[in-house]
């Protein structure tokens, strides 16, 4: 599923991120801000609006923050994209407003929500001749049910598996991929949610297709890439604790990993929202992947070869404490892949089968 055309690694981009910047729902502009390839020329964040990106986020990008899309304007976007992941995906109502001004303005619109836009009669009506709007969560065409076909891929196969959600699977999986493009290994990242397909270009909007296709879903992406690289790294969603969660599985049968890599965020004890549901300890978390993962020799076994650890938030002390603490609780490498780097994970992965 790719992007439109006309948005290059040229286009100027404005995120709109009311809230999202220290909030709990900024992955997608975050994401786009570390990660992406887009000239962003502003972050619209009206209660950050006038701090530093670099000292708010710890993004060492110089892009201004303001308060509104009309302010965002004098910085001569081309395009809009919608910034935050709340939860269910909703189109906050107060931000209608802000959408119309951008397609007045000329703008394109990105939508990564679950909301779909590009048919809203409203938002239509004031979408200027050569501007667009998409919709990142549109169930991809010609889906089939799974088959364990990836299994007969020659390439590694990395998959990301969390804790929980949110904890940084996405970010885990890019730092990994720019590692092993270092090594001048083969390398693809393959986008399963609306901010990965918006950064790489290509990928499924996996919460969006249905439960019956989702597998094969996953299993036609990994198939398209798989021959022509070594090793593919392919973003995990959700998790296998979290209640809430309907897109692990799908990945594990889909994907056929060759290897697991199990993201945790640091100090997190329960489910999100959910403090009736505790995180077990990581020995048992890996156990549970690894069981899952071969289906009691249905499938063959998957390692958990590493820890990624989301220390953000902590000092660096005290995240290297918590990094040797999970070491030697696993048994595995570990480390915070943006703070730190991913070598040490990606050298397990490469000294494992």
């Amino acid at each position: 599923m790719g992007r439109p055309e006309s948005l290059s690694s040229e286009s100027r981009v404005a995120i709109l991120l009311h809230g999202g910047l220290l909030g709990e729902h900024g992955k997608t502009g975050l994401g786009l801000l570390r990660y992406g390839s887009f000239p962003v020329v502003a972050v619209i964040d009206r209660e950050q609006a006038g701090g530093s990106l670099a000292h708010l986020t710890g993004i060492a990008k110089d892009i201004p923050i303001v308060a509104s899309v009309e302010e965002a304007l004098a910085h001569r976007p081309e395009i809009l994209v919608i910034g935050i992941a709340p939860s269910g995906g909703q189109l906050p109502p107060e931000w209608r407003e802000e959408l119309c001004q951008a397609l007045q303005a000329g703008l394109s619109l990105v939508n990564g929500l679950h909301t779909p836009l590009a048919e809203d009669a409203q938002l239509r009506q004031w979408l200027q001749p050569g501007a667009w709007i998409w919709d990142i969560r549109r169930e991809p065409p010609n889906l089939s049910v799974g088959k364990a076909l990836a299994r007969t891929l020659p390439c590694k196969r990395v998959l990301t598996v969390g804790t929980d959600m949110s904890v940084g699977k996405m970010s885990t999986s890019l730092e990994l991929h720019r590692a092993s493009l270092r090594r001048g290994l083969r390398s693809r990242f393959l986008a399963t949610g609306q901010t990965g397909i918006l950064i790489s270009g290509d990928g499924i909007p996996l919460d969006a297709v249905r439960v019956d296709y989702a597998s094969g879903a996953v299993e036609q992406l990994v198939l398209r890439y798989g021959f022509d690289h070594d090793i593919l790294h392919i973003e995990g969603q959700g998790s296998l604790l979290n209640p809430a969660s309907t897109a692990t599985l799908p990945l594990l049968r889909g994907s056929q990993p060759t290897h697991l890599i199990l993201v945790h965020r640091a100090g997190q004890t329960h489910i999100k929202g959910m403090d009736y549901v505790p995180i077990p300890p990581l020995r048992k978390v890996i156990e549970l992947y690894e069981q899952v993962a071969r289906a009691a020799g249905a499938f063959a076994p998957v390692p958990v070869v590493g820890v990624a650890l989301n220390t953000f938030g902590w000092e660096e002390e005290a995240a290297l404490a918590q990094i040797r603490q999970v070491e030697v609780e696993t048994g595995r490498p570990c480390t915070d892949v943006v703070r730190f780097g991913a070598d040490p994970l990606l050298d397990a992965i490469l000294s494992t089968g």
